[in-house]
């Protein structure tokens, strides 16, 4: 793999050490994994000097990359192990799954999207990203063969839905983002081994709804 020109290098740690660590993302292994992936091969060409900024990328499709600081803090929420079956919901640029692979075990990563979905592929291989498999899915018509050990779902929720959290094995760890603009509620969900869940607020954030999310009824007086 070609190194990376020195001023890339550069805007590279300073987004770890100005944005990531500034937002209380303080896991070493996160912040080592933000430090080594190389963000740039993720990002479109025509937006590759803004690939370490604190800004939503715009992707394919109408669709946008989730800044550094929401990507640590995921990573940091999901407390990944080197073993863990990881699923994502929500490919878009390959990125976050580029993250989870070198953190944990074999990650699968679902994107409704045909577009994005070839471009993760090919960003991920192009970083020399092996397992990571990413499959054209609907997250909502799609039915996983196993269960995770971590779950990141991308796009927020509207209302709650409890599949995502029923695909976690026991132990395992859920992040997911539920509500409506202006504010949004990050949230992680913890499988315990006789089952039941436990639901942590982490922090307020607003990210685009996932494609065919439920949405709450909208009254008409």
């Amino acid at each position: 793999m070609p190194c990376a020109p020195p001023n890339t290098e550069s805007a590279r740690q300073q987004m770890v050490s100005q944005q990531v660590r500034a937002w209380a993302v303080l896991a070493p292994a996160v912040l080592r994994v933000l430090s080594e992936v190389p963000r740039e091969r993720f990002v479109p060409a025509a937006y590759r000097s803004l690939a370490f900024a604190d800004t939503a990328i715009p992707l394919p499709d109408q669709q946008f990359m989730m800044t550094p600081q929401v990507e640590g803090r995921v990573l940091q929420a999901l407390e990944v192990a080197a073993t863990d079956a990881i699923l994502e919901v929500g490919s878009g640029s390959g990125f976050l799954a580029a993250c989870l692979a070198r953190l944990g075990g074999q990650v699968t990563s679902i994107e409704i999207r045909p577009v994005l979905a070839d471009g993760a592929r090919r960003a991920l291989l192009d970083a020399g990203i092996g397992n990571c498999e990413v499959l054209a899915e609907d997250a909502f018509q799609w039915r996983p063969r196993q269960r995770f050990d971590c779950i990141a779902v991308t796009g927020s929720l509207p209302l709650f839905d409890a599949r995502f959290q029923d695909w976690l094995a026991p132990g395992g760890r859920l992040f997911v983002v539920v509500g409506e603009p202006p504010t949004m509620d990050a949230c992680l969900i913890r499988r315990h081994e006789r089952g039941e869940f436990l639901r942590e607020s982490l922090f307020e954030t607003v990210l685009p709804p996932l494609d065919h999310a439920a949405r709450p009824e909208q009254f008409v007086f």
